[in-house]
């Protein structure tokens, strides 16, 4: 599954086998690499593998979307996916995980996954991570004080509100892809 234009090095000069003594650095600068369309082995000059970080990075980034992006079960993953992202929805179409759509007061709706056995913090800590990710991806604003959040608002399923942080989301009867509502707290008096 080689690209063209990539290769291995398989091996580099290191000593010289004849008089075991150190290699030139004509000789260091030869590599031996693998041509991935036929096999055959090449040398190169090592000055035409030299990456920057810069670039080096931008190849990696690109195989893993073109991986991502022709995988059956990743490619509805963003462009910039995390490594938790992908386990969670791994985790989802194996059946470990559930899908809760939790629906803002502005109508917005957020997909958020929630191991099957998860918890209303469960549910409260996979809603931050949706919107940190997303906040981050849009470069908007970076800092949400998530203590206000649940302070101002309840998470409401079918007329109940989900008040018990450690009661299991299917106590409360939410299953796969059903949906949640961010509701105000009215003022306690």
């Amino acid at each position: 599954m080689a690209e063209e234009g990539s290769f291995s090095v398989l091996s580099t000069a290191g000593t010289s086998s004849e008089t075991g003594s150190e290699v030139t650095d004509r000789e260091r600068e030869k590599v031996k690499i693998e041509d991935p369309e036929d096999g055959e082995m090449e040398e190169m000059d090592s000055s035409e593998l030299v990456l920057s970080h810069q670039e080096a990075m931008s190849k990696v980034e690109a195989a893993i979307d073109e991986i991502v992006s022709t995988d059956s079960l990743l490619y509805d993953l963003p462009p910039e996916v995390t490594l938790e992202e992908v386990n969670s929805f791994i985790a989802l179409e194996h059946g470990q995980a559930m899908l809760v759509n939790v629906q803002r007061a502005d109508g917005e709706v957020l997909s958020v996954v929630v191991v099957q056995n998860g918890t209303v913090l469960d549910l409260k800590h996979a809603i931050k991570r949706h919107m940190t990710l997303k906040l981050s991806r849009s470069k908007g604003k970076k800092h949400i004080s998530w203590k206000y959040i649940w302070k101002r608002y309840w998470l409401y399923f079918e007329g109940q509100k989900l008040t018990e942080d450690k009661k299991q989301l299917k106590e409360y009867g939410i299953r796969n892809k059903d949906e949640v509502t961010f509701i105000k707290r009215l003022k306690e008096r």
